[in-house]
């Protein structure tokens, strides 16, 4: 259609410009969510589980939405710099994160005030129990071995690092020492930012003990220079065959899993949570995804978004009791 004749329908200059606006708008109001890259913020460092089970996850993303989804760390504060970073994002669906079972604990602490249900639940992805970690050098061989030399030594004379203060693996090795009739305040906590700086320090000599997931520790393991004694769990991990699992060692069924999710902020659009949803699914019933997590040893759960708003309702209130009965808790 010729100007002059879109200015005869539409009365003029007046007609043709607003003619125009709709024609240019029209694209951009029936875009269909993403039309545009996408952010996964994760809580901590660069290395560890959280960012390596993050990024595998965000590449799947991307190969099902057809926009690049992009990692960003954000770590510090025990958690609550990047889970903050998570809440206070724009809540249009273009910037998510990928929260942690800390999640559940740094409200508790008196760290912040945010608390899951800040949070739109988008979908659960992964959940792997602790490992205790030593140095290669150490002289335990078990986790028994190690027990007994908490028991018979000085309070301080263990440091122990893997999280944050009040963090998934700080509070599942407190609750291991009170399942072993330990005073916890015997093992020093050194907040950390992940697992992977944690290891690092284990493997320099500045701590002593390294509570995390066993492929976190995969890379000092197999460099040598670290060994893990067991993982805090019924079954063993089909990944590490040979690490025996901590009832074995004791007869305890003591056991208590960090989670991995991927959220959004409250009052997120329901076009962009459903289409999140879909296509994470999809991604974790991928090849590529299940063989990752296979291969590394991490854990594997899927839980959609209203099973996963209540799980973090029901691990709240869990993790917040195991903090009461260490002396963590300010609530």
């Amino acid at each position: 259609m010729q100007l002059n004749k879109i200015s005869n329908l539409f009365g003029g200059r007046v007609g043709v410009t607003a003619c125009l606006l709709a024609l240019a708008v029209a694209p951009i109001a029936n875009a269909a969510y993403p039309e545009r890259p996408i952010t996964i913020i994760v809580p901590w460092a660069a290395g560890g589980g959280t960012d390596a089970t993050a990024r595998i996850i965000a590449h799947g993303l991307q190969q099902e939405l057809g926009q690049p989804v992009n990692v960003v760390n954000r770590a510090g504060g025990s958690g609550v710099v990047g889970h903050t970073a998570m809440m206070q994002a724009q809540p249009d669906g273009y910037t998510v994160g990928y929260a942690t079972g800390e999640v559940n604990m740094m409200h508790w602490l008196g760290l912040t005030k945010l608390t899951y249900k800040d949070f739109t639940p988008i979908a659960q992805m992964n959940f792997d129990p602790s490992s205790i970690q030593v140095s290669a050098d150490a002289p335990y061989k078990n986790i028994n071995d190690l027990i007994s030399e908490i028991k018979e030594k000085p309070a301080g004379t263990f440091k122990a690092s893997g999280t944050g203060l009040g963090g998934s693996w700080h509070i599942l090795f407190y609750g291991l020492l009170l399942d072993q009739g330990i005073d916890p305040k015997k093992v020093s906590w050194i907040p950390s930012d992940g697992a992977a700086p944690a290891m690092r320090d284990l493997v320099a000599g500045g701590i002593q003990i390294a509570p995390c997931s066993i492929p976190e520790a995969r890379a000092m393991i197999q460099a040598g220079k670290a060994k893990s004694l067991g993982v805090v769990s019924a079954e063993r991990n089909l990944a590490f065959p040979d690490v025996p699992t901590y009832k074995e060692a004791t007869g305890s069924d003591y056991s208590l899993n960090e989670w991995r999710g991927v959220v959004g902020p409250k009052e997120m659009p329901e076009e962009a949570r459903s289409t999140l949803e879909a296509a994470l699914e999809k991604v974790y019933n991928s090849s590529e995804y299940k063989d990752f997590m296979k291969k590394q040893g991490y854990g594997m759960k899927w839980r959609g978004s209203e099973d996963f708003g209540q799980f973090m309702a029901d691990s709240d209130a869990e993790f917040g009791e195991i903090m009461k009965k260490v002396g963590l808790a300010k609530d």
